[in-house]
């Protein structure tokens, strides 16, 4: 699998911005501070978001310098091949290349049209033309020289289109030409597609013409505002789709979850800094992943979903006023596995009918025994948020891996020690089944201390305690070790655990790193450890096989 970035921002990265607005020319968001770093970066997350397509212009040629080519008999023996070889040949070629092919032979005259074509805007420009993203003033040449390209590959290919990333025009500015381009891509049957509005403006109204495409199986959506669904034909649907995934979209709640209603084999939905609060209720036999990044995030129900195995949550947070928290209902999921980032602080989490608070009394039915891995992120310096966190660990009893990354808070109030832990009474997935514990960002505090001795001492199966000390706390090794002596007190339940401390590569005060594109691949057993999977090898890891030698 090719590597994927990794985000993880800090707010004081984002005030100092140099490095955080290079990052985002390397991808093609040019002038940043024109749009205001919040939205630049929201299009950095929906870029990396976007699919790889299956071609690249920059591929090597694994043939060249082969033998063959040693040859100088004149004979061309590569046309001599069969139909099925070159088609196979010709469909792994950018179209620009493709098509290109047919000057090569009267062999080769109609093979680009008869093979799947797979179109990249970008791939299509002229080599002395450097496409932008977003370049202030609207539409510029690099735009018109896409468009033009575009229209001219989607008209002379007769189909099907296997891949078309249309991502790089000034959308707002040549409308007539993209409600015909999806005309076409619906007649001539793409299959995955990645259409995505070059901003300004950032709520440009996507055609109608998008329900068209019936044969899509894959669709990225990004910086549009999606059409309103009660006009369109009550048949209207997309029965072969199976990934959604809407970035710095405009949807209303109807018309999202008319999405969902009409994508009756979709597996993975993704949704990346809506520019309207999220509100999402899922009922599907389908659905495998959700995932909501950098959202206002006002409900989420789980009402019917017996195949959703991943919830994901990163940088959400409740709308409205700034006590007001999202709701999150788990209903009938018999098989979800992974679930976070759980945040205290703006997510109310309720189980069948009951509201998970401090203090609940836990039964059958506020239970998830399915949910093997987890993650929260916890200020561990504010009271009320270290109550609430027994309470939810004890709604998930098979939990085998579970992640917790430490929030710094500007504002801390109340006294968190062992006793608070102590008093919190068994919690079944902490003593019988974790068997990897995760804490990012450690600074010493006394009140994260706490929590790592109660860990240390509570959990029986404990193979694996991994700590990351925040870059700003880790000085030296000396220094790392010092912070941790207490736990030298602790009486360990697991004897043969595994410490491993090392110190975290994410800015102070970041969020957790994340990649949408890995969490919902399902060959990724936990999307959660991007970083601490290999932390044995880490340069600058101390590895602690029994606790006690700090």
């Amino acid at each position: 699998m090719d590597q994927q970035p990794l985000l993880g921002v800090s707010m004081s990265d984002m005030r100092c911005g140099p490095a955080i607005q290079e990052a985002m020319r390397l991808l093609g968001v040019e002038f940043p501070e024109a749009m205001g770093l919040g939205t630049a970066m929201a299009l950095c997350f929906l870029y990396r978001a976007t699919p790889n397509p299956p071609v690249s212009p920059a591929a090597p040629l694994a043939s060249a310098g082969a033998s063959w080519a040693a040859t100088n008999d004149g004979v061309d023996r590569i046309s001599r091949l069969p139909d099925q070889i070159l088609r196979n040949v010709v469909s792994r070629l950018p179209a620009k290349d493709a098509a290109r092919t047919a000057a090569l032979a009267s062999r080769w005259r109609g093979l680009w049209r008869s093979v799947p074509l797979v179109l990249v805007d970008s791939h299509i420009l002229p080599a002395c033309i450097q496409p932008e993203r977003m370049a202030p003033g609207g539409d510029d040449l690099s735009s018109c020289l896409v468009v033009a390209a575009a229209s001219r590959a989607l008209a002379a290919h007769p189909g099907p289109f296997r891949c078309v990333h249309l991502t790089w025009s000034h959308m707002a500015s040549h409308r007539a030409e993209i409600t015909r381009w999806l005309q076409l891509l619906a007649d001539k049957g793409v299959q995955e597609l990645a259409f995505i509005n070059r901003p300004w403006p950032l709520d440009l109204p996507l055609p109608a013409a998008i329900f068209r495409c019936t044969s899509l199986t894959r669709l990225h959506l990004g910086v549009w505002r999606l059409p309103d669904t009660a006009s369109l034909p009550r048949a209207t649907s997309f029965p072969h789709l199976r990934e959604l995934v809407l970035s710095l979209v405009v949807v209303e709640e109807q018309d999202l979850a008319f999405l969902l209603n009409r994508s009756p084999v979709l597996e993975d939905l993704t949704i990346i800094a809506s520019q309207t609060a999220v509100r999402l209720r899922i009922i599907s036999r389908t659905l495998r992943c959700v995932q909501l990044g950098m959202c206002a995030l006002a409900d989420i129900r789980v009402v019917d979903a017996p195949r959703l195995e991943r919830l994901f949550l990163w940088m959400t947070m409740g709308c409205g006023s700034e006590d007001e928290l999202s709701h999150i209902k788990i209903g009938h999921a018999p098989n979800l596995r992974l679930l976070g980032h759980w945040q205290p602080e703006h997510h109310e989490l309720e189980i069948g009918n009951t509201i998970i608070k401090a203090g609940t009394k836990m039964s059958t039915s506020t239970t998830v025994p399915s949910v093997q891995i987890l993650a929260l992120e916890v200020k561990f310096e504010v009271r009320d948020e270290v109550k609430m966190v027994p309470c939810f660990l004890k709604c998930f009893p098979n939990v085998e891996t579970l992640h917790v990354f430490s929030r710094n808070s500007d504002k801390p109030s109340g006294k968190v020690n062992l006793k608070l832990w102590q008093e919190a009474g068994y919690i079944e997935c902490v003593q019988r089944h974790v068997k990897k514990f995760v804490f990012q960002e450690f600074r010493g505090k006394r009140s994260e201390l706490a929590f790592l001795k109660f860990i240390a001492e509570s959990a029986l199966v404990l193979e694996k305690m991994v700590v990351m000390v925040a870059s700003k706390y880790s000085s030296s090794v000396g220094d790392v070790n010092g912070k941790l002596q207490p736990l030298t007190s602790a009486k360990w339940a697991s004897e043969n655990c595994k410490l491993i401390v090392f110190k975290s590569p994410s800015a102070d005060g970041a969020s957790p790193l994340w990649c949408f594109r890995i969490a919902s691949d399902f060959s990724q057993i936990d999307p959660f450890d991007l970083i601490t999977a290999g932390a044995e090898r880490s340069t600058g890891a101390s590895v602690l096989r029994h606790p006690n030698t700090l």
